[in-house]
């Protein structure tokens, strides 16, 4: 999640900037490509040699600086961990230009200038980040700049440490504004509940630190539902006497593990903006040729057998918990607290048509709507009725449901063309069906989605058992 942050955004663009400027003016003070005919272009706009270089520079410096994550640089990190990220990036940069020489060969340079511009050019780039570094760190500690406003929820051993780490690292600039817990100590502001009128009442808090195994799951969802409407960064304190899990992602502070919600694949921008394409390419295809029709049709065939909506809608938790409304044909008899209890086999409240409609998996279509308008996704874990969300958590790993929300929920999952759909009977039923909606998650792909679709199909030609 993102934090609301102030000016300290602009650092990595800077750096990014700053970077470029340094390989690209020691090109000019090393090499003089330009004396050196190139006869790969015919165009003399092309055969300008430091253009081309300048243009090379821009496009795979980004890019190999984002794949190895060089400028993910945070008040946490350890000078060990920079350096580490220097010579990484130092070993893929050494690729890239001997890469540019390989692909224009008449170019020639003498391999120990190129040694001596590359150790000059990451010597200036290493320093600059570790004056960058620790002019922040003394920015902290001695003028009170760049704070982070925190909170701390619990006060388990892990919530002590953490809460001892920021008082006595002034230059990590985390300002404690408040501690809530049940349990009775003096460093504590107020009790759990009290926490959510602080945190409405006080504003500016940047991140929420959650001690999860002293809340409730309504406490998690309600913080982590708070923090992704208000753009906070909300973390984990795990107990430190079970095993850390990769579900989420895991930073030290000092030797304190904390984490937080893993930026999965699903929700990578290039995956997102692919999958979100598919999403609505796929929806527009339904509602335009099926649902067009399809919806008066089954308008009539609804009031026709009983009075009420043709849609029926109910609340459900999306991404981040986050609630909205999602629709389906109507296939009971209309009851304004059908929401509060699940369909199970031969239940009377089910109509004639509702038993067909549910057994083909018709009364879903109108979830299309929900995946253009972009509250949920073709294919993803299924949006579970809200009374039912705690009990589930009750019976599930907290770090593994919470990771669960982390992605738009779907029409069809995998979890369901595997046959864990539809009412929950017992332990197995939901524990089966989160070990799937995780596996998908941690396993996406587009062609996942597509082979889901055709899964989702072929089960409705065959019937499924557990859709009544």
């Amino acid at each position: 999640m993102r934090t609301k942050g102030r000016y300290s955004w602009l650092l990595r663009p800077f750096f990014v900037v700053f970077d470029l400027c340094v390989i690209n003016i020691l090109v000019f003070w090393f090499f003089d490509f330009n004396d050196q005919d190139l006869y790969f272009f015919d165009s003399s706009f092309w055969n300008n040699k430091h253009l081309l270089f300048i243009l090379y520079t821009i496009i795979f410096w980004p890019l190999s600086s984002i794949y190895l994550k060089f400028y993910n640089v945070y008040r946490f990190t350890s000078i060990p961990h920079i350096l580490s990220l220097l010579i990484k990036q130092l070993l893929a940069y050494t690729l890239i230009m001997y890469a540019f020489i390989g692909i224009f060969r008449s170019i020639d340079v003498q391999a120990f200038v190129t040694f001596k511009y590359l150790l000059l050019s990451f010597g200036i780039i290493g320093l600059g980040k570790i004056i960058g570094y620790y002019g922040l760190k003394k920015y902290r500690a001695v003028l009170d700049g760049n704070i982070r406003r925190v909170i701390i929820i619990g006060y388990n051993s892990g919530a002590q440490e953490l809460e001892r780490l920021f008082k006595n690292n002034k230059e990590l600039g985390y300002k404690i504004s408040g501690i809530f817990s049940d349990k009775k100590s003096e460093a504590i502001t107020g009790t759990i509940e009290e926490s959510f009128h602080f945190i409405e009442k006080e504003q500016g808090i940047d991140e929420i630190y959650c001690a999860i195994d002293e809340l409730s799951e309504k406490h998690v969802n309600d913080y982590v539902k708070y923090a992704s409407l208000n753009m906070i960064n909300i973390k984990f304190i795990p107990n430190t006497k079970k095993l850390v899990t990769k579900r989420l992602k895991t930073d030290y502070y000092n030797y304190l593990p904390i984490l937080s919600i893993q930026e999965v694949a699903l929700n990578n921008n290039l995956n997102r903006f692919i999958k979100r394409a598919f999403d609505i390419a796929f929806s527009l295809f339904i509602i335009i040729f099926l649902l067009s029709w399809f919806i008066p049709l089954m308008a009539i065939l609804i009031k026709l057998e009983s009075k009420g909506p043709v849609f029926y809608k109910h609340i459900r938790n999306g991404m981040n918990y986050k609630e909205f409304t999602c629709y389906k044909f109507r296939s009971l008899n209309y009851d304004k607290d059908s929401d509060l209890k699940q369909v199970e086999e031969e239940d009377s409240r089910v109509t004639k048509i509702g038993r067909f409609i549910r057994k083909t998996s018709i009364d879903e279509l109108p979830q299309f709507f929900n995946v253009l308008k972009g509250d949920m996704s073709v294919i993803g874990p299924r949006p579970h009725m809200i009374p039912y969300t705690s009990q589930y958590a009750k019976k599930i790993d907290k770090y593994n449901f919470v990771f669960r929300h982390s992605v738009k929920p779907g029409i069809s999952g995998l979890a369901q063309v595997k046959g864990y759909r539809g009412e929950i009977k017992n332990d197995e039923d939901i524990i089966n069906r989160i070990k799937y909606d995780i596996f998908y998650i941690e396993n996406w792909s587009l062609f996942l989605d597509i082979k889901i679709i055709f899964e989702t199909i072929a089960n409705i030609l065959k019937g499924e058992k557990k859709a009544y």
